[in-house]
């Protein structure tokens, strides 16, 4: 994680996160295109930074950005546990939101807001925009209902 980024660097490099092994057996990610670099939103960066300045934090962020109570890494079920702590923070039934369940919020944000599918796809990770819209058809459908809007605009209904 590069909390700073390269402004100076041509082109400038945004603050950012590397995606480059996985909980997966071995470590490694699923594809090579699993592996990449992301730019990270500056609410992100503010937040992280805040983060780190917690009590205690100084010894895990080495290495960790979250890290068990023991400074140890994370399992699966661990991260489920503090999602659902947080999840019920926010006022949000808890049971019905899982890490996994961001994923798809993201994916839905980006399509809302009109982001090419290719994009996203590269965003998460897939081989191409195919297993994108068979994995997110439901939070797709914005973008898809676009064309159906343009031909509209392009070949509007004359009255008869």
């Amino acid at each position: 994680m590069d909390l700073d980024g390269t402004p100076n660097a041509t082109p400038p490099l945004p603050p950012s996160i590397s995606v480059v092994r996985s909980v997966r057996i071995g470590g490694d990610t699923k594809t090579r295109k699993s592996r990449r670099r992301l730019g990270m939103p500056q609410r992100c960066v503010t937040v992280l930074r805040d983060h780190a300045k917690r009590p205690g934090a100084e010894s895990a962020l080495d290495s960790l950005v979250f890290a068990t109570r023991t400074v140890s890494e994370m399992d699966a079920h661990n991260v489920r546990r503090s999602f659902r702590k947080i999840a019920a923070a926010a006022g949000l039934h808890a049971a019905e939101w899982t890490p996994r369940e961001m994923r798809h919020s993201f994916v839905s944000l980006l399509a809302d807001s009109g982001m090419p599918l290719e994009d996203i796809s590269r965003l998460v990770g897939h081989s191409g925009t195919a297993i994108t819209e068979a994995v997110y058809r439901q939070q797709l459908r914005p973008v898809l209902e676009h064309g159906a809007t343009a031909m509209d605009d392009i070949f509007p209904v004359v009255d008869r």
